[in-house]
């Protein structure tokens, strides 16, 4: 079990990527190491939004697919499984597989895995928490979210986490509004997330997302004003996905360069939303 002897995560057993149907289109960068600079817009309209909406429901239900087969001894390679048979079965390409050489289809990141966490033969057990991030692109566009789960029966440490961190992107979302800039959505998840001395991850933020997997636009997810003052605009599409934890912000990559795990070793969660500034706010584009 890919576990040491203090109980915290290593590197497992990577399965074969899994094969997708020649007949489900690709994004461009999967037979490239990085994709082309993106040097489109983050506006979009009515049609170009239906279809990021679809890819998005797409992501959310195999997510919920995933949900319903979390439970201790169960491997992530497992829930890998599920995730990706989900996106094929709709037609959709699963946006990770190939991404700068990322190697599943879904992201797995339990306990002190912040993000990234590659799906392999690690065991759940119970009292972990655990993201499952999943993003679809179908009609060349991508839809992107990501949830955090109890395994089994949690401490009520790693409960409140979960259920707070969810209410932290809430608030982001929120705190979405034409005319205002982007630092203000993560001065509404920090200010929450300092009411019970939780770490607010710095480095891996929201982004803008449609035709591209990630834009280039960034939303952070601390007080970062008056960096990042890009302003909202109707039919601006990106995600909101706060990372919380019980300690640091600060964070370490294991040697696949992918997992990011916290410095001290703290627990950690994660929910995410793609969604599209309108008006009146927000429109969440990643329900189920």
């Amino acid at each position: 079990m890919p576990r040491d002897s203090s109980g915290h995560l290593r590197a497992g057993r990577v399965s074969p990527v899994r094969a997708v149907p020649s007949g489900i289109p690709r994004p461009e960068y999967v037979v490239r190491p990085r994709p082309r600079e993106y040097d489109g817009t983050n506006i979009y309209g009515a049609v170009e939004i239906e279809l990021i909406r679809e890819s998005g429901r797409i992501a959310a239900r195999a997510i919920e697919a995933v949900g319903l087969a979390i439970r201790p001894g169960v491997t992530t390679d497992e829930l890998d499984a599920i995730g990706h048979a989900y996106l094929i079965e709709h037609d959709a390409y699963p946006s990770t597989l190939g991404y700068r050489g990322y190697p599943k289809s879904v992201c797995t990141s339990i306990n002190e895995i912040i993000c990234h966490g590659i799906p392999d033969d690690t065991v759940l057990e119970d009292g972990d928490i655990i993201n499952i991030d999943i993003t679809a692109f179908k009609n060349g566009v991508h839809g992107d979210l990501s949830k955090t789960f109890t395994v089994g029966t949690a401490t009520p440490a790693a409960t409140h986490l979960v259920e707070r961190t969810r209410e932290a992107m809430e608030r982001g979302i929120k705190a979405v509004a034409p005319g205002r800039e982007v630092n203000v959505i993560g001065r509404a998840i920090e200010s929450y997330a300092k009411r019970f001395n939780y770490g607010v991850v710095r480095d891996f933020t929201g982004h803008g997302v449609g035709e591209a997997f990630h834009s280039g636009l960034i939303i952070p997810h601390y007080d970062a004003a008056p960096n990042f003052s890009d302003v909202m605009e109707v039919g601006m599409v990106f995600t909101i996905e706060p990372m919380l934890t019980l300690g640091t912000y600060q964070w370490e990559m294991w040697a696949d360069d992918w997992t990011v795990a916290t410095r001290d070793k703290s627990l950690t969660a994660q929910f995410e939303h793609t969604l599209v500034v309108t008006e009146r706010g927000a429109d969440i584009l990643t329900l189920p």
